[in-house]
């Protein structure tokens, strides 16, 4: 049995960090590491991946319907902007599907290691800023084409490195493409849905193999704690950067890394 601090704990760093540019992985990986917890169990990832999915659709409902509305026209023979988005994400997201499947099959242990999320913090982090600070500011979400939903996706890949951030690098590429900061982080939330609805179902497969089915009432309390800071967490960040750089980010970035660094090299 998980006990209650652990799921409400694990639940704010889901519903914080899923969306901000600071790796949500590396927090959920290091946290149990420094502080010895046990393995908060399938059921809980689950609760918490449905909790985050729940907030940026309902944030981005007007994107949601009508990316709807629009695949369902597409059936039908007919193009609309809705449609058009939905097609740009589905080609956005084909090259971590890719990937992902490929990490799973094999290992991706030595990832999870401490030391590379430091690294992998400090490195990445740098690096967004190096884009959000030189990078040219020329493009909004309808200057966003299938080619550069690609280049997005390639570089999303990255994220698979815990500590490198999925909604960091997909906020680093639409930057480095020209796209302005508000455009960025709304395509990089809009780029979480079909990979949150992946990362939820694969778990949800292997909860059904293991079937292990127990826990309801601390999954309800997960995925509430994760929806609920979750919508906080994007409504923070959109209006964050109508107004400021990425620069408190990645200062947050480096000081994790460094901070991760010491503990590891402290304790050996």
């Amino acid at each position: 049995m998980v006990p209650l601090y652990q799921i409400i704990i694990l639940s704010l760093i889901q519903g914080i960090t899923e969306f901000l540019p600071i790796s949500s992985s590396a927090h959920l990986i290091f946290f149990p590491k420094v502080f010895g917890w046990q393995d908060q169990g399938l059921v809980l990832d689950v609760a918490v991946h449905f909790g985050t999915l729940g907030a940026v659709m309902v944030y981005f409902w007007r994107d949601c319907w009508s990316m709807t509305t629009g695949s369902l026209n597409l059936l039908r023979g007919k193009v609309t902007p809705g449609g058009e988005l939905f097609m740009k994400l589905v080609v956005a997201t084909i090259p971590a599907v890719v990937v992902g499947a490929i990490i799973s099959y094999y290992t991706d242990s030595f990832l999870r290691n401490v030391t590379v999320i430091a690294w992998a913090s400090i490195g990445f982090g740098i690096i967004l800023y190096l884009f959000d600070r030189f990078a040219p500011t020329k493009f909004s979400l309808k200057h966003m084409n299938f080619t550069r939903s690609f280049i997005i996706g390639l570089i999303q890949v990255l994220a698979f490195i815990p500590g490198t951030s999925r909604s960091g690098s997909t906020i680093m590429a639409a930057r480095m493409l020209g796209f302005n900061r508000v455009e960025a982080a709304h395509f990089a939330c809009l780029m979480s849905i079909p990979l949150i609805i992946a990362a939820a179902c694969e778990t949800l497969y292997k909860l059904a193999k293991n079937g292990n089915h127990h826990m309801y009432k601390e999954a309800m309390i997960a995925a509430g704690i994760s929806f609920v800071i979750s919508l906080g967490s994007i409504g923070f960040m959109m209006m964050w950067v109508k107004r400021a750089s990425y620069g408190i980010f990645v200062v947050y970035r480096v000081l994790l890394g460094v901070g991760l660094l010491a503990w590891v090299y402290t304790t050996g």
